[in-house]
């Protein structure tokens, strides 16, 4: 099918107009009866027939403008190496605060600052990645769709260390993570990467939704831990007597949840700005695979282009008729020559 198309197709019947030119001339007619016994002169035969051909581009210009004219819309698809990302950030108001659990002074960086920094550089790096950004705390937040468009996802990370809430619904995040993969992503080049300082217990029901969520759509699981000092960790273990409870001790429970996914999965706990560039890192080098997507191109109108074209050849031929000349027009009359007279003698 024609990447082509017409608003109005009838107005096409306008076109036979343009050979109306190739018929009649707009100059004026010259006063010399006959120019067969004037020497050829190329550069006047090429300029009659550059006018000829104005006339006749800027009268199918403008029916083509008028018919509107437009590229549709359609679906292209784009191959790379890289991969489709889901960006998932917590934004609870923990974020807000550095690595050592105070307020950021000087030149300190919250968590949520050096994980704007880190994943801005992540994101330019990978330009052939299709990427989507999805905030939690209380609730979950789509922010940005999958898209190539990566001055929005630049726009949408750099919105991430505005102050945030108080609660980190880490499972509902998850849930609204997996249904951000579109079906133009290739299954093969999946990856969800969750930032996040802490966690928090996962209720049954969302427990069972991203069982199923990651049967449908397998992907890569990458969580990045921003470890508080004095916080619990990823791998640390109950002493004796203490219940190893979700409630206790929920980022170990939510590593142990994310690997009964049965899905591919890394665990990076970073303690300092330098360690999460260290895990982004490796990230970067592990998804580095071949992707295929469709992307849905809209429609364009072309519509314009054609009245600009009629206007520049019309224009031009407005300039050829403001500098024709007569003969004449120095002010003398253009005379027959008297004919010769007989000899008296």
């Amino acid at each position: 099918m024609s990447a082509l198309g017409f608003d109005n197709a009838w107005l096409l019947l306008l076109l036979a107009l343009a050979a109306l030119p190739l018929f009649a001339s707009p100059l004026r007619l010259s006063a010399v009866p006959s120019d067969d016994v004037i020497p050829d002169d190329p550069l006047s035969t090429a300029i009659g027939a550059a006018l000829t051909t104005l006339g006749v581009v800027a009268i199918a210009a403008l029916a083509l403008g008028l018919a509107g004219l437009h590229r549709r819309d359609q679906i292209i698809e784009r191959r790379g190496v890289g991969a489709n990302v889901v960006l998932l950030i917590d934004r609870s108001s923990s974020m807000d605060s550095t690595f050592a659990n105070r307020s950021p002074e000087g030149k300190e960086e919250s968590k949520s600052v050096a994980a704007r920094r880190l994943l801005t550089d992540f994101s330019a790096r990978r330009a052939a990645d299709r990427v989507a950004v999805a905030a939690f705390s209380t609730a979950p937040m789509p922010i940005v769709p999958m898209t190539d468009h990566h001055d929005a996802v630049r726009a949408a990370i750099a919105a991430i260390d505005r102050p945030g809430l108080a609660h980190t619904d880490v499972g509902r995040g998850l849930a609204l993570a997996f249904s951000m993969f579109d079906d133009a992503s290739s299954e093969t080049s999946r990856a969800l990467v969750l930032v996040s300082d802490g966690a928090a217990v996962i209720d049954r029901r969302v427990q069972d939704a991203l069982r199923d969520a990651a049967r449908r759509d397998p992907v890569r699981l990458y969580w990045l831990f921003l470890r508080t000092q004095g916080s619990k960790g990823i791998y640390d273990k109950p002493p004796p007597g203490e219940p190893d409870v979700p409630q206790v001790y929920p980022e170990r429970h939510l590593d142990i949840f994310l690997k009964s996914l049965e899905l591919p999965y890394r665990a990076f706990e970073a303690r300092s700005a330098q360690e999460v560039s260290a895990a982004i890192r490796e990230i970067d080098q592990l998804e580095q695979r071949p992707t295929t997507f469709k992307e849905s191109i809209p429609r364009q109108d072309l519509d314009w282009l054609c009245y600009l074209t009629a206007a520049l050849a019309s224009g031009l031929l407005l300039v050829a008729k403001l500098l024709e000349r007569r003969l004449d027009d120095d002010g003398s009359e253009l005379r027959a020559a008297p004919p010769p007279t007989a000899d008296a003698s």
